[in-house]
């Protein structure tokens, strides 16, 4: 009992997804059914670890999930760190688990990590990956060296910074990457070695305003721009365009834009997968140069899905001003 009460305390969560599936009637696939507490169930190591709390926030698919409910899981989050929390690990679905780590990294204020974590096999199936996941995201979280991270994508023995991290395959195992940089780190053995040290991170405050949509549309070979005149018509906010190769779009693409952009938010990301959109490069119509001129963002080495959250939380908190230092060279 006493070896117990001197264990750090883990908050552990599950908001659903693939790591919380299990097989239903013949032929009906997998769906989510189990709570955090079944899914701890087959960790029995994390008893020894910490002191934990746990609970079920949802039983979702990840592509379920929303805005309003992340904020609302970020609320339960910091209230068990402001309760004395060493760290708090969440489980949720690989589909959307890139875009809910960005969220909550930019809205994570504590050193104390947040660490995000998954499967790519549900809980009935053979070979199931969810235990390996949960017992990796704990020793994340519980090391020395995940103070100060932000939040952590922890994946196949992998830890991924949120900023970076890609889903890269749709159903093999080794399914998570961050194209350019690589992991920050690794579990080796039940130890966490990281390659670099921790940097300084940015932070924005909880948006004030909840109710607006940033659009996010694919530039694609002889796309007609009905859709992209159509955004300002339709009450958008802001606006992201995945772009050809180093950020670009058509020429006739390019005529919108000089049109919408002094009217509302636009950032260009590249749709490649990897690698930064070029600044001084290209001069053509629908080049960076050319869209710059006209008030358009770049977005680094930011992906199009990442620039719209981003974006989003800036405009729900009045910074939208500010964008342009808030996307990585």
């Amino acid at each position: 009992m006493n070896e117990q009460a001197n264990l750090p305390r883990l908050s552990i969560a599950s908001l659903g997804g693939t790591v919380s599936m299990q097989a239903g009637a013949p032929g009906g696939g997998v769906r989510p059914k189990m709570g955090c507490d079944e899914q701890l169930a087959n960790v029995p190591q994390l008893r020894e670890m910490a002191q934990l709390e746990v609970a079920t926030l949802g039983l979702l698919a990840s592509a379920s999930l929303g805005f309003a409910a992340l904020l609302d899981v970020l609320a339960w989050a910091r209230g068990e760190v402001e309760r004395g929390a060493r760290a708090v690990i969440l489980t949720q679905g690989t589909d959307s688990l890139e875009e809910t780590a960005y969220f909550l990294d930019l809205l994570w204020p504590f050193d104390a990590p947040l660490v995000m974590t998954g499967a790519m096999r549900a809980a009935s199936q053979p070979g199931n990956d969810g235990p390996a996941n949960l017992l990796a995201a704990a020793q994340v979280a519980l090391a020395q060296g995940s103070r100060g991270r932000g939040v952590l994508v922890v994946m196949n023995d992998q830890v991924h910074a949120a900023a970076r991290v890609r889903k890269t395959a749709s159903l093999a195992m080794a399914a998570f990457e961050s194209p350019g940089s690589g992991p920050l780190g690794e579990v080796v053995e039940g130890i966490v070695v990281y390659r670099q040290a921790a940097g300084r991170r940015q932070v924005l405050p909880l948006p004030q305003r909840t109710e607006h949509c940033v659009a996010l549309l694919e530039a694609c070979l002889d796309a007609d721009t009905a859709l992209l005149q159509a955004v300002a018509r339709l009450g958008y906010a802001g606006l992201v365009i995945a772009g050809f190769g180093a950020g670009h779009v058509s020429s006739s693409w390019s005529e919108v834009l000089d049109e919408l952009a002094p009217t509302l938010p636009v950032i260009v990301a590249t749709r490649t997968g990897s690698g930064p959109t070029a600044r001084t490069t290209y001069g053509f119509a629908g080049g960076e140069i050319d869209l710059q001129a006209k008030g358009v963002h770049m977005g680094g080495q930011l992906c199009p899905r990442k620039c719209r959250i981003l974006l989003w939380l800036l405009i729900g908190s009045g910074r939208q001003q500010q964008l342009h230092s808030w996307l990585p060279r």
